[in-house]
């Protein structure tokens, strides 16, 4: 295949996508007084279903204090009324979740306890974010000021002068389906919740969260709510509670409100831990975090609008997975029953399906601890709860999406050595999950069609076949579920091997194979497959018939473990360079790249942009954007693309990459001087279109030669990327 052609396509695609995300409504600034979080745009994606929040959290946190504007997801950048401030939100995410305990300060008389009546006007003008921070003015003439440290978030309210200034704590509101609430004043600072509810895509569930808050200042009045009824001076109710202040001579009030998903001991003990500062220090903190964060990748040259862009999706790679245990360790599992977490932080929020191929290898580069963690908090849930995560929420199996992406999830925690010291206990969760399916009583549908696809070497497409259990069905998406089982037991042969058990490796590695059976040499693409055997549903690769969320074109290239083999299917590199070229676009992205992604990219084939999924686009335009990019997810092979910046400077953890360091060079590098010419490997000239992370782990320097032509550089054959067999 014509390598150096191909290489540059990222860099076009990586361009684009910075006009797909960066919305008309993005407020971000340009300016940079020698601080990266200047350069982060919180808004970026807030609109047109990005679904995106603005708000205040801190990397990983399991606070993200933000507001809800009425959208599913949160906040909608198109609105103009904030219902409330709540502390749960996932960036990205397509179905509604979260949102528990939206607060909204207000003045007067409490009439109405719907936040939908009682929701206050803002405009954009008043409103500004960046990382770790939220500020509103309201129409009230209230504004509201947002932080937060791991587990709190930290409010600041400053009102007009009034005797009727109120905070209105809704208990039995929020983005997801309510199923139980309660709410109790304890002093006259101090408000404690108790909100359970599900939903997500489909109504899974349910959880519980706690919640504690707790005043910088007394009361001078309260009461609570059931049922729309309010009654001053009630302590208790279900519905929600208000409490008001004098703010005459002190317009000030400050709020820390301490989240658990484990018990109110635990939201109390977060509180005693994480609270007791002031607004302002908590603040200074938070923006030193990311700071902190955003200062391991450092970018020269490049525009203004791709280091913008770069810096904001630097942002969005670290708001999940979520911290899920409280200061004490303790945490709540699957089983339903409360673990505590010994030597690591437990995590929890993964959209696997989504981050097994970006994200995970972006955090196991710049982040290695807590990936560690992540990864031995998935290895928990397993232990803990009997089986594999598929997309899980909180301490909830949702099922939604479909596949095996927890397998190359964990294998690539494994090829970044991410796993020492417990290789086998993931194995053995691994193995059980990719040669069975979970039990009927377990929430979660793991590898759903693995009896079939053992047996015949396919997951067949059951049009319309009942759901055995809350969220999606890998029944509803044969041909792609194929392909995913295929890749997931490339990825977990490597594993197999490498530990040892070698007839395992063997067995998984003649399964990743498989994905041939859905191949239709009829249509020359993939195609899904009935119970028979016998190709079904529309034979136009363009429609989406037993694919997840794609359609034929999309998935013919999800065969990173045997590309020359997925060539061949094709009809061989010549067809396969045709066809690549009609995937993109390719004549139209060279002349137009931003008008080819909008104009044929979304709204045709080959390709549709999704929302962020907890990080998983963002990561893309980051590894792209630095010129490595895992192009066997699961495996560790990092592909090599034209970088958009003349130079990155990454800052890496020498406990797992023992240089500390890496210097990526593409000087020139533009849109004119696009091609790669030359690679050198500190100073060594290299040829592959490759690195290993064996070889990444030394490395100092990663220096590209590029130009305005293509050239011979990585177009021979040992150049591509390893079949893994």
């Amino acid at each position: 295949m014509r390598g150096t052609r191909r290489t540059r396509l990222c860099l076009a695609g990586v361009m684009a996508a910075s006009a797909l995300i960066a919305t008309p409504a993005a407020r971000a600034a340009e300016r940079t007084d020698g601080h990266l979080t200047d350069l982060v745009n919180p808004f970026i994606g807030s609109q047109n279903e990005g679904n995106t929040f603005p708000g205040a959290a801190v990397p990983f946190g399991m606070v993200q204090l933000s507001p809800d504007t009425g959208h599913s997801t949160g906040y909608d950048y198109a609105q103009n009324r904030i219902r409330g401030f709540s502390l749960v939100h996932l960036s990205g995410v397509g179905c509604r979740i979260g949102g528990d305990l939206p607060v909204l300060p207000t003045t007067g008389d409490v009439t109405q306890t719907d936040y939908a009546q009682y929701a206050a006007a803002f405009s954009h003008d008043d409103e500004e974010a960046s990382p770790g921070y939220y500020r509103v003015g309201l129409a009230s003439g209230i504004r509201a000021e947002l932080t937060a440290t791991a587990r709190t978030g930290v409010q600041r309210y400053t009102f007009p002068a009034t005797d009727k200034a109120n905070v209105l704590l809704n208990a039995a509101q929020s983005l997801h389906k309510a199923v139980s609430s309660a709410v109790q004043i304890l002093d006259d600072r101090t408000v404690r919740t108790e909100i359970t509810g599900h939903g997500f895509c489909r109504d899974t569930g349910p959880y519980t969260v706690y919640t504690i808050t707790r005043f910088s200042r007394p009361f001078t009045a309260y009461g609570t709510w059931d049922d729309g009824t309010v009654t001053p001076g009630a302590r208790s109710g279900s519905g929600g509670a208000y409490v008001r202040f004098d703010t005459t001579r002190n317009r000030t009030v400050e709020a820390t409100t301490a989240l658990s998903y484990v018990d109110s001991r635990g939201a109390a003990g977060n509180l005693r831990a994480e609270g007791g500062r002031a607004f302002d220090a908590v603040r200074h903190r938070a923006r030193e975090e990311w700071e902190r964060r955003l200062a391991a990748v450092r970018v020269r040259g490049g525009t203004p609008t791709l280091r913008r862009t770069f810096y904001s999706s630097l942002y969005r790679s670290h708001l999940a997975p979520n911290i899920g245990s409280d200061a004490d360790g303790r945490y709540f599992g699957w089983d339903r029953r409360t673990h505590r977490a010994r030597g690591f932080t437990y995590y929890q929020n993964w959209s696997l399906w989504d981050t097994y191929r970006t994200q995970a290898q972006l955090l196991a580069l710049l982040a290695p601890r807590e990936a560690r963690d992540m990864a031995r908090s998935v290895v928990a849930i397993d232990e803990d709860g009997g089986w594999l995560p598929k997309w899980g929420y909180g301490p909830v199996e949702t099922n939604i999406m479909s596949g095996d992406p927890v397998t190359p999830f964990l294998t690539t925690a494994y090829r970044m050595g991410l796993l020492k010291g417990f290789e086998e206990r993931a194995y053995r969760a691994l193995k059980k999950n990719a040669d069975g399916v979970p039990p009927a009583e377990h929430p979660g549908i793991g590898r759903e069609a693995n009896a079939e696809y053992i047996a015949d070497g396919f997951a067949p497409y059951v049009k319309g076949r009942p759901y055995a259990k809350m969220g999606d069905s890998d029944y509803h998406h044969g041909a792609s579920v194929t392909l995913e089982y295929a890749l997931a037991d490339a990825m977990l042969a490597q594993m197999a091997r490498g530990l040892g058990h070698e007839d395992d490796a063997a067995r998984y590695a003649a399964r990743s194979r498989n994905y041939r059976n859905v191949f239709d040499p009829g249509t020359g693409f993939f195609r899904a497959r009935d119970a028979s055997g016998a190709f079904t549903g529309s034979s136009d690769p363009a429609r989406g018939t037993g694919f997840h969320e794609g359609t034929a074109w999309q998935y013919q290239w999800l065969v990173p473990q045997d590309v020359p083999g997925m060539v061949g299917l094709i009809g061989g590199t010549r067809a396969a360079n045709a066809r690549l070229d009609a995937f993109f676009a390719y004549d139209r992205l060279l002349a137009d790249p931003e008008g080819t992604a909008r104009e044929v990219w979304v709204h045709g084939d080959p390709y549709a942009y999704g929302n962020d999924d907890l990080g998983t686009m963002s990561a893309w335009n980051v590894l792209s954007s630095i010129g490595l990019f895992p192009v066997q997810p699961g495996y560790d092979t990092w592909g090599l693309t034209t970088p958009v910046f003349d130079r990155v400077d990454l800052a890496l953890d020498r406990r797992y990459w023992p240089a500390g360091r890496l210097t990526v060079t593409a000087p020139g590098t533009s849109g004119t001087d696009r091609y790669v010419q030359a690679v050198h490997t500190d100073g060594r000239a290299h040829g592959r279109t490759y690195l290993t992370t064996g070889a990444l782990r030394s490395l100092r320097s990663l220096a590209f030669t590029v130009g305005p032509r293509p050239s011979e550089w990585g177009t021979s054959p040992e150049a591509a990327p390893p079949v893994l067999k």
